[in-house]
C-alpha cells in the first residue's frame, strides 16, 4: 500500500502559509508506519515543538491502473475517509529554507491519522463538506468542490508516474485553518455532518 498526499490543493490554505498556488498537483508520500487507525492516540514527538493538524478527505484506490485517462479516472476510487496530515511545521520550515525534501516533517511515525472508509457514489466527489474539530470547536471547514485539482485530476496525474494499486490511499489536500496541537487536545473529523474520526493528542 502506498500513501500519497497532495499539498496546497486549496487556494486559501496555500495563501495562509504564504505559498504559491501550484499549477499542477504537488505530491509527497508517507510510509505505512505513518498510519494511525481505529481512533488511536497521536503521541506528540520529542523532535518537534510545533505539530500542526491538517484535516482532509482521503480516497481509496479500488483497482490497479497506470496512465489512467480522465474519462476512466472516476472508476478508480470507491471509498472516502477523513484524514489528518500531521506536520512538524518547525522542521518543515527549516527543510524548505535549505531546499530539502519534506519527508521528515511529513512522514514520521503516526503522522497520518485516518478514519474508517465510507462507500461513496462518485458523482458526489465535488460536493463533500468536511470539518476538523479541535476540543469540540470547528477550526477547519471545507468542501471538495473548492479543490484546485479534483480526485480525477489527481488520479490521472499520479498514474503518469506510479502504478496505482488496490488499497493505495490519497490524502487530497487541506483547506485553510490549519494550526498547532498540544498534548491533551482532542481532534475530530466530520464528513457531511457525521463524526468519523477521533484522535487524542498525548
Amino acid at each position: 500500500m502506498k500513501i500519497f498526499c497532495v499539498g496546497r490543493n486549496y487556494t486559501a490554505h496555500a495563501q495562509e502559509l504564504d505559498n504559491p498556488v501550484p499549477d499542477e498537483p504537488l505530491i509527497f508520500t508517507k510510509p505505512s508506519t505513518a498510519l494511525l487507525t481505529h481512533n488511536q492516540d497521536f503521541r506528540f514527538p520529542d523532535f518537534s515543538e510545533e505539530i500542526h493538524y491538517e484535516g482532509e478527505v482521503v480516497i481509496r484506490i479500488s483497482k490497479t491502473g497506470k496512465d489512467i485517462s480522465p474519462m476512466e479516472a472516476q472508476y478508480y476510487f470507491d471509498q472516502i475517509a477523513f484524514g489528518i496530515d500531521f506536520t512538524a511545521r518547525d522542521i518543515q520550515r527549516k527543510l524548505k529554507e535549505k531546499g530539502h525534501p519534506w519527508e521528515i516533517a511529513k512522514g514520521f511515525d503516526g503522522s497520518a491519522a485516518i478514519s474508517s472508509f465510507l462507500s461513496i457514489n462518485n458523482v458526489l466527489e465535488d460536493n463533500i463538506y468536511f470539518e476538523t474539530l479541535r476540543n469540540g470547536l470547528a477550526v477547519q471547514t471545507g468542501n471538495t468542490r473548492d479543490m484546485i485539482f479534483s480526485y480525477t485530476d489527481i488520479i490521472v496525474y499520479l498514474s503518469k508516474y506510479f502504478t496505482l494499486e488496490v488499497g493505495d490511499i490519497i490524502f487530497t489536500g487541506t483547506p485553510e485553518g490549519v494550526g498547532p496541537v498540544r498534548p491533551g487536545d482532542l481532534l475530530e473529523g466530520v464528513i457531511d455532518g457525521r463524526k468519523v474520526l477521533s484522535c487524542k493528542i498525548i
